[in-house]
């Protein structure tokens, strides 16, 4: 008898949006959620993006689960079968025969995280199955209709990975029917600190913490740090500060943010990575990196 692989565990969040921009980007979602178009979230780690594809989800009216997978987590022997399935004997140790992730969201919405690490030939094979909306699992040659939804999601330009040859431009178009970008938490500045009284509200009461609460000083430096570890590192970062903090009330002393030069270089990151992948702007670069260097130096003497 076939299997099906175990849902991934992943917490359902609230997802709020105070930020004009982000208000205007939960219109463009439900707009999105009621095509039952493919579409292609775009934004840095920690922004949220599974989070977004589970709301698109939500608002679709889609009956069936939404499975969320990373293609990242896989190693490329596995993940054909991760995502097909496979017949019993198809390789070494499939005893039995397995459904893939695609068959587990049937009916429902398949969320598929760094879709721009899957490997040429898995590119081709994800584009068959969107095409034909039908999949054949490894070992097999029975197709297997399918009524999924798919949602994916990238944090490289996937535009420029199509114009290096590295993505499939036909798998490009057919991902983007919709896309949604999903800036930054520094570019939604109104989303931080109702973001951060969600978290403190949630871990407070994991914790036992029935009053717990941002003293003024920690709502100050919130506001005042680059996030560039995004939603995710404002979560863990509250987190932590709820751990140690005295009576429920977190302080600025409480947040342990990454200094000033660390958080510089991590923001400059996603800019430093597009002028590499540009030999025109070499140059750029190399100031970019001198500036960096420059921003260093005073904590460097220090030591």
């Amino acid at each position: 008898m076939d299997s099906l692989p175990p849902l991934p565990a992943v917490p359902a969040k609230t997802l709020l949006f105070h930020e004009a921009a982000s208000q205007e980007l939960l219109r463009q979602m439900e707009r999105v959620a009621r095509t039952g178009a493919t579409v292609l979230i775009i934004g840095e780690t920690g922004t949220g993006k599974e989070l977004v594809a589970r709301h698109v989800h939500a608002m679709s009216g889609r009956k069936g689960p939404f499975v969320a997978v990373n293609c990242g987590a896989f190693s490329e022997s596995l993940i054909d079968a991760e995502l097909f399935g496979h017949e019993a004997g198809a390789f070494t140790g499939a005893k039995q025969a397995r459904a893939g992730w695609f068959e587990a969201a049937n009916g429902g919405t398949l969320f598929l995280d760094e879709i721009g690490d899957l490997s040429p030939a898995l590119q081709v094979k994800l584009l068959r199955v969107l095409q034909e909306r039908q999949v054949v699992r490894v070992g097999s040659r029975r197709p297997i209709a399918l009524d999924v939804r798919l949602l994916a999601a990238t944090n490289v330009d996937l535009r420029r990975a199509v114009e290096a040859q590295r993505f499939r431009p036909d798998l490009y178009y057919r991902l983007s029917v919709a896309h949604i970008d999903l800036p930054p938490l520094r570019e939604r500045p109104g989303d931080i600190l109702p973001l951060a009284e969600h978290f403190i509200g949630l871990y407070g009461q994991a914790l036992g913490l029935s009053q717990a609460a941002l003293a003024p000083d920690a709502q100050a430096a919130l506001l005042g740090y680059a996030w560039p570890g995004n939603v995710r590192e404002l979560e863990n970062v509250l987190h932590s500060a709820l751990i140690v903090c005295r009576d429920g009330v977190v302080c600025a002393s409480d947040l342990r943010l990454a200094a000033p030069v660390l958080a510089q270089r991590a923001d400059a990151a996603a800019s430093t990575a597009a002028l590499a992948a540009d030999g025109s702007a070499l140059p750029q670069l190399a100031a970019t990196i001198d500036a960096l260097l420059r921003a260093s130096e005073p904590n460097l003497m220090q030591r």
